[in-house]
């Protein structure tokens, strides 16, 4: 089978926009153990999307200055604070935490999940980006997140994304905000589906390789010294290395 780094590679993609620096990000991706097999949360962007119209994706977006400041539950895991400050520069465990936190902002911004705990009160929101935390007494847990994966856009993409994928149990959310997923939304539709299910949907490249890539770490029991996987362009060829 051809190695993930090489299916990056010979993904199809325009490559003639001007150059921009990479924006710091941060995912998602929330995993249902109930059932037989594992099932992950997945939504599929709104047809009309300029960027990524129509695929399914893990919700996620930038890192913003108010992320670094919200007051949280919970400590990420020692190896995952490691290897968030691994390999950039100026790092900080401000910009560490901070990034785990955009992923549960973005979680709750797109699909209405908040993932945190309600046994501290209410947190005091640094912007109206983490306000409805304040507003449903929901202290954001990055005790339940995992850093699982990174990957940075190629050159010359209209867009460009430095991701942290990070994963949690479904069980860490402990509310929801109807009405943040439908037509007039980014994102159209929400499904839990087995890593076997999205096989037959339509998902960007990188999606799919981080999906096989998790897949992989469940096998092997999900420990948080599982090395990270780190997915970046070096010369026009997509190169995986490991964040140890």
């Amino acid at each position: 089978m051809t190695d993930f780094a090489t299916r990056l590679t010979q993904a199809e993609r325009r490559q003639d926009w001007p150059n921009v620096r990479p924006r710091d990000a941060a995912t998602l991706i929330l995993i249902d153990h109930k059932g037989k097999k594992p099932r992950v949360l997945m939504g599929r962007r709104h047809p009309k999307l300029k960027f990524m119209p129509g695929v399914f994706v893990f919700p996620g977006g930038r890192l913003e200055k108010a992320d670094r400041t919200m007051p949280v539950y919970g400590v990420l895991d020692a190896d995952s604070e490691r290897r968030l400050m691994t390999k950039v520069q100026r790092p900080t465990l401000s910009r560490a935490r901070g990034l785990a936190a955009a992923a549960i902002r973005e979680m709750y911004e797109e699909t209405g999940l908040l993932v945190g705990t309600k046994d501290l009160g209410a947190p005091e929101a640094p912007s109206d980006d983490w306000r409805v935390f304040e507003e449903r007494g929901v202290f954001p847990d990055l005790g339940a997140l995992t850093y699982v994966a990174r990957a940075i856009t190629p050159p010359r993409r209209p867009k460009r994304f430095d991701t942290r994928f990070f994963a949690a149990d479904a069980r860490a959310v402990c509310d929801e905000v109807a009405g943040l997923v439908g037509e007039e939304s980014e994102l159209v539709e929400l499904a839990w589906l087995t890593f076997a299910e999205t096989a037959a949907q339509e998902l960007p490249t990188v999606t799919r390789v981080v999906l096989e890539e998790l897949a992989q770490r469940i096998e092997a029991g999900s420990s948080p010294r599982l090395p990270v996987p780190f997915y970046a362009m070096h010369r026009g060829q997509f190169v995986r290395s490991l964040l140890d």
